[in-house]
């Protein structure tokens, strides 16, 4: 009979919000597949839990994820940690997942903290809706491009960034996305947490000793992309209106309709502009 896999959430910084449940299923599983063995041997030992520990990081993610699923099917419960936080949320954990589930392996979550969760309740922003990226590119363009892609979009946008590239990634969300609100948050749970809010142009010009891993909640845009073409298009004058989308394939009636609802006028009114 085949193991159980466990994904198991540890503390992002303060040892006190690792759950009951959690330290239960580390004392109980035959192996602990960690991102860090020496970050993880230190959680451990903290709680007194001596088990084995195989490493389990992202670049050998694909690899190790095979030896894992043959020890899995062997009978042994393997439990997967993350240096903190949640396996599988900018961390390794995806892979042994789809792995598992080709090889009917029951999978297991223990939740538990998750950084840009707790960053977004104490920020402020708007929690109804987010999304959420993770870590950008460290290449200037990829990341521009990136961003580009998240223009208009009007949800809560939520990233991860190290210290020494925090600087870098807020300069080009200063000049793709404008000089937005965002919240800083840095340090959750630990010692020296906190929240730096206002305009990405003002907390540029603060940042100096930069320290930290950060989560960055940035402001959606106030308007969609569909909102931003209808005004692009209002701005025109009636001809260059028809003509971008006759340009479409889209014959006079449908034109006339669709300029009348772009600048909520009857149709008529537009209808007697072209006769």
């Amino acid at each position: 009979m085949a193991g159980k896999l466990y994904l198991v959430a540890t503390p992002i910084g303060n040892l006190e919000d690792i759950t009951f449940r959690a330290i239960r299923i580390l004392k109980e599983v035959d192996l602990i597949a960690a991102e860090d063995t020496r970050h993880t041997l230190g959680l451990l030992n903290h709680f007194n839990i001596s088990k084995p520990l195989i490493s389990y990081y992202k670049q050998t993610e694909k690899k190790r994820s095979l030896v894992l699923i043959d020890k899995l099917l062997e009978g042994k419960n393997i439990a997967i940690v993350s240096d903190a936080g949640t396996p599988g949320i900018s961390d390794p954990g995806e892979e042994i997942v789809k792995c598992a589930i080709e090889n009917n392996i029951e999978i297991i979550p223990i939740p538990g903290c998750v950084a840009f969760v707790n960053a977004l309740i104490a920020s402020g922003m708007t929690t109804d809706e987010f999304t959420f990226i993770g870590f950008l590119s460290a290449n200037n363009k990829d990341r521009k491009d990136k961003l580009e892609l998240l223009k208009y979009e009007t949800r809560t946008l939520i990233f991860y960034e190290a210290p020494h590239k925090l600087r870098s990634m807020l300069e080009s969300i200063l000049e793709v996305l404008g000089d937005r609100k965002i919240v800083l948050a840095k340090e959750l749970t630990k010692i020296h947490e906190e929240y730096i809010r206002g305009n990405v142009s003002t907390i540029l010009e603060q940042l100096v000793d930069i320290k930290g891993e950060f989560v960055v909640l940035v402001q959606g845009n106030k308007i969609s992309k569909e909102e931003a073409q209808i005004d692009k298009l209002n701005e025109m004058s009636l001809e260059e209106h028809f003509n971008f989308y006759e340009n479409q394939g889209l014959d006079k009636k449908e034109i006339i309709k669709k300029i009348a609802k772009d600048r909520n006028v009857s149709k008529n009114d537009i209808y007697q502009y072209f006769i």
